[in-house]
């Protein structure tokens, strides 16, 4: 394993490192128009520029240059076929060079709240700078784009879901953060509020329906109201279940079938307690209607209410045809209070324990994720959106064992870095065996 280190202009602010630099993602400034006007401008600015990618190692064993350009792949050649000296240039000798991870189901008004003393607050400011903590905190993983779940109703309203929408806004450039709105109820004399305020959330900028039908005394009419409301809006779903109700996915599958831009369920892990055979015909069900499924294989978020639930069956879902991503869930909040929003980690779970391949594993939080999301395609080929993560190591399967150095590209430029420092005693032990480790960072000129 190379130890030579990526040399390029740092892509970070002073003290805005993140988790790479030691220090955490800064608060957000109180002008939000402003941070997001000048977001803007430094994303199209970034667009803008050229970048070319040294000697990364594919998947498929070749070593090659990539050229970036306008936010897209411009050009992949074997290594020094590209030459450009008045381009900046990132070595990643030494790297896996892969689509980035995309995260399809975070909740970041709820995120970093285990470690809290007393009860969450909710004002604006503060799920605000929950919300952009976690995003770069799962960009600094590899997730180039995020899909934030976001409770409204209650005490709260559309609060939690304003800031969030204002976390979206400054964070153009960084990363792409979408809003999910989750409603308790929608059925009932108490549920008309909610659906007036789902209304008024698709309103304000929530791109993608939710809820969770099993919280609603009446689970059917609550489906019909997102499925209604969606397809009047023509807005993706993505909902809450633990899929342990036969009689319900049947009725959801038989609903769903004909909506587009499509409908997605998850965690599922209900499905992992069924009967075989009833589990088989279920997954046929939610194929046939081109419903996909989001598992949690870190475990399961606070939004069902529940503890404890088993990952859902992967293997059978694919073997029925069913498109399954893979997903962080909770991050560091009721659900998971050690919840890493990694989705590398969901990877390697799936690969470890989920009996899928390292690639397979590793296209469940990439490929499989941004088709989940309704993003485009990533492939290290010319022509292809510039998302990229480049991971030390040479195979996937290494990658996912011991991913510790990343650089994230998002839309042709690098926008987060972590570097890892592995040294071993001086001992004529460790050089015998020539033990893999990482360099140490050298100062650029």
């Amino acid at each position: 394993m190379s130890d030579s280190q990526p040399q390029q202009p740092s892509p970070f602010p002073p003290g805005g490192r993140g988790e790479g630099g030691g220090q955490g993602p800064r608060r957000p400034p109180g002008n939000a128009d402003a941070n997001a006007a000048a977001a803007a401008a430094a994303a199209a600015a970034a667009e803008s520029t050229t970048l070319l990618l040294c000697g990364a190692r594919l998947t498929d064993g070749r070593t090659v240059d990539v050229r970036l350009g306008g936010g897209r792949i411009q050009a992949v050649g074997t290594a020094g076929s590209l030459p450009s000296p008045a381009l900046a240039r990132v070595d990643l000798g030494g790297y896996l060079l892969l689509p980035a991870p995309a995260e399809p189901h975070a909740h970041g008004d709820t995120a970093l709240t285990a470690d809290g003393e007393g009860p969450v607050s909710y004002g604006t400011d503060e799920v605000q700078r929950r919300a952009t903590e976690a995003a770069l905190l799962q960009l600094g993983h590899g997730a180039t784009a995020v899909r934030s779940h976001v409770r409204i109703g209650d005490v709260h309203g559309l609060g939690p879901l304003e800031a969030v929408l204002q976390a979206r806004r400054s964070l153009r450039g960084l990363t792409d953060l979408t809003t999910v709105a989750v409603p308790r109820l929608l059925t009932g004399a108490a549920g008309s509020d909610g659906l007036a305020m789902l209304r008024d959330a698709v309103k304000m900028g929530a791109s993608v329906i939710g809820g969770c039908p099993d919280l609603d005394p009446d689970p059917t009419g609550f489906l019909e109201a997102v499925l209604e409301l969606a397809a009047e809006h023509g807005c993706p779903v993505d909902l809450h279940t633990d899929g342990d109700d036969p009689g319900r996915l049947a009725r959801l599958a038989a609903m769903a079938g004909g909506l587009r831009p499509g409908v997605t369920i998850g965690p599922c892990g209900g499905l992992s307690r069924l009967p075989l055979d009833v589990a088989h015909r279920a997954a046929d069900q939610l194929a046939a209607a081109g419903v996909r499924v989001t598992c949690l294989p870190q475990g399961d978020c606070a939004a069902l209410e529940r503890r404890g639930l088993r990952t859902a069956p992967v293997r059978l879902l694919r073997a029925a045809g069913v498109r399954v991503a893979a997903g962080s869930g909770a991050l560091r909040d009721a659900g998971n209070p050690v919840g890493r929003g990694d989705p590398l980690e969901a990877a390697f779970l799936l690969a470890s324990q989920g009996g899928l391949r390292a690639p397979e594993a590793y296209a469940s939080v990439s490929g499989a994720a941004r088709e989940v999301m309704g993003l485009p395609e990533v492939r290290v080929e010319a022509g292809f959106p510039a998302e990229l993560l480049a991971v030390r190591g040479d195979r996937i399967a290494g990658v996912l064992s011991l991913a510790y150095s990343r650089i994230v590209i998002h839309r042709g430029r690098v926008v987060a870095r972590t570097s890892a420092v592995r040294e071993y005693c001086d001992s004529a032990v460790a050089v015998a065996l020539d033990l893999p480790r990482q360099g140490r960072v050298e100062p650029g000129p």
